[in-house]
């Protein structure tokens, strides 16, 4: 066999969504920082390209880069590539990453419990994972300071109308719709209705809303439309389904950890939740995350929380992706039938 290029990977999945892990063949980006190395995988695109389309990709994959860290404390950074974004953080490829890296001995596993400290894009995510019989059984991930900025404003969504959303940052940023309030029924079955009303709310509060981080000027986007289902609440257990609606229009199989990190936020904000509560989010498969408050933040002049989000993942094999040189399509490819492009 010939090959220009040889990555290895492992393939894993966090509660149904996969979180491949690239463990050899990509040399570091360049860059000063791990936002830095973000940065220019986004715009270079040519690695983003090579495994998450086709032939070797497609828009239900996400792949992330294991890098060097550059902060002292952490034992190892990773850059997340998504389908249309390189964003600060994902609590599920979070998890992945983890998980590969205790399950393949990239660091070592200490039973019962290992503890680590990584590099995300967007900062130092602490890591606690529950370990038995050689296992990342559950990764409880420490995520990003998260924080709501707008409550319950309204947006105009073509084909719909005008509706009420709260917006808010996960690790990544959210627009927040009621599906009650919009007739929509969290189900597999409406999969695809789900999956492109997302874009276009997504899409309108991007024309009408400005996403403001205080310390990421340049994250100036939403990433993502969330879907929160109706809180129900036993003492201090608070459950809930949660579909998210990722770009350019897929469902995220995941009750997504960035998403559970913005609704904690935006209960928090509005004093329906606290650091004794429990939060479990329930997906589209009927997966869960858990999540937790660890305690009060800031971002800039904003409050925040501190966010924990646990969930379990598991490996599903190795790959060895390879570039014939004579392959005419050496990024590969992208058809509509299956990644879709929505428009307005």
């Amino acid at each position: 066999m010939r090959s220009t290029k040889v990555i290895h990977v492992v393939s894993c999945h966090a509660e149904g969504e996969v979180g491949d892990v690239i463990v050899g063949g990509v040399a570091p980006p360049p860059g000063d920082t791990i936002w830095d190395q973000r940065r220019w995988i986004a715009q270079d695109d040519v690695l983003r390209n090579f495994v998450l389309n086709e032939p070797r990709g497609g828009v239900f994959r996400h792949v992330n880069l294991l890098v060097p860290p550059k902060h002292p404390q952490a034992q190892m950074a990773w850059i997340i590539m998504e389908p249309e974004d390189t964003p600060p953080m994902s609590g599920s490829n979070a998890i992945c990453v983890a998980t590969v890296l205790l399950d393949s001995g990239i660091i070592p596993m200490q039973e019962p419990v290992t503890r680590m400290v990584l590099e995300a894009p967007g900062g130092l995510v602490r890591v606690r994972a529950d370990c038995a019989e050689g296992k990342a059984q559950r990764i409880h991930v420490e995520n990003l300071p998260s924080f709501a900025t707008r409550l319950g404003v309204a947006l105009d969504v073509s084909g719909v109308g005008q509706i009420t959303v709260d917006t808010a940052f996960g690790g990544d940023s959210f627009v927040v719709v009621d599906p009650v309030a919009l007739g929509v029924d969290l189900v597999a079955g409406n999969a695809r209705q789900i999956a492109e009303l997302g874009i276009r709310i997504t899409n309108a509060a991007n024309r009408q809303l400005q996403f403001v981080h205080p310390d990421k000027p340049d994250w100036r986007h939403h990433s993502f439309c969330l879907f929160a289902g109706p809180v129900s609440r036993d003492g201090h257990d608070l459950r809930a389904h949660s579909v998210v609606a990722i770009q350019p229009g897929k469902l995220d199989r995941s009750p997504t950890g960035t998403a559970v990190s913005a609704r904690m936020a935006i209960l928090h904000a509005r004093g329906q939740m606290g650091p004794e509560d429990r939060f479990t989010a329930v997906s589209i498969i009927g997966s869960e995350f858990q999540g937790r408050i660890l305690g009060p933040a800031s971002v800039g002049d904003l409050p925040a929380i501190r966010p924990e989000i646990s969930g379990r993942a598991w490996i599903t094999g190795t790959h060895q992706h390879m570039l014939d040189p004579g392959d005419p399509w050496p990024e590969g490819y992208r058809i509509a039938d299956t990644w879709p492009r929505l428009f307005d």
